[in-house]
């Protein structure tokens, strides 16, 4: 038996060996366990696989989601509940012909949504979205700060 586990296989999982590869999961035994977060079935791969990027910039939040192989038409971007900006849309599967022999399918197929709340500084009569090269680019301005004016006052005496 070898002293160093390897990479490409073997995965024991062993709480008193120092190389083991086994990971606690301390919310295994709740109702709700993060591994029932993260089953994969066709209708949710794709909801899981979305990623979004939001970033805030002096005048405005960004939103920037990887759709690849999407058009915009197969794409809805709602605002909903007056702060709730949310980001949905469906891949469709392209299997051509049923005679065919697949021998892999990893692209993910399904519905996807993604749901953010909005700050309270956020314009929302002024959001414009854009899709170019599948990616999609929500820009949600800001309502610009009150500037306070600052008036020195005299001390007597």
């Amino acid at each position: 038996m070898s002293l160093i586990p390897s990479v490409f296989g073997n995965r024991r999982s062993n709480v008193f060996d120092p190389f083991s590869l086994g990971i606690w999961d301390p919310f295994q035994d709740l109702p709700l366990s993060s591994s029932a977060l993260t089953t994969q079935t066709p209708e949710t791969s794709a909801f899981l696989n979305t990623r979004v990027d939001w970033r805030e910039t002096p005048d405005a939040h960004v939103f920037m989601a990887d759709l690849p192989g999407l058009r915009k038409e197969e794409v809805k971007v709602e605002v909903e509940d007056d702060r709730v900006l949310q980001i949905s849309g469906e891949r469709n599967m392209e299997r051509e012909d049923k005679n065919d022999t697949w021998h892999r399918y990893e692209r993910s197929s399904g519905k996807f949504m993604r749901r953010f709340r909005l700050p309270e500084n956020a314009k929302m009569d002024q959001i414009k979205a854009s899709m170019e090269n599948g990616v999609l680019t929500v820009t949600v301005p800001k309502v610009e700060a009150a500037k306070s004016n600052v008036k020195a006052i005299d001390i007597s005496g």
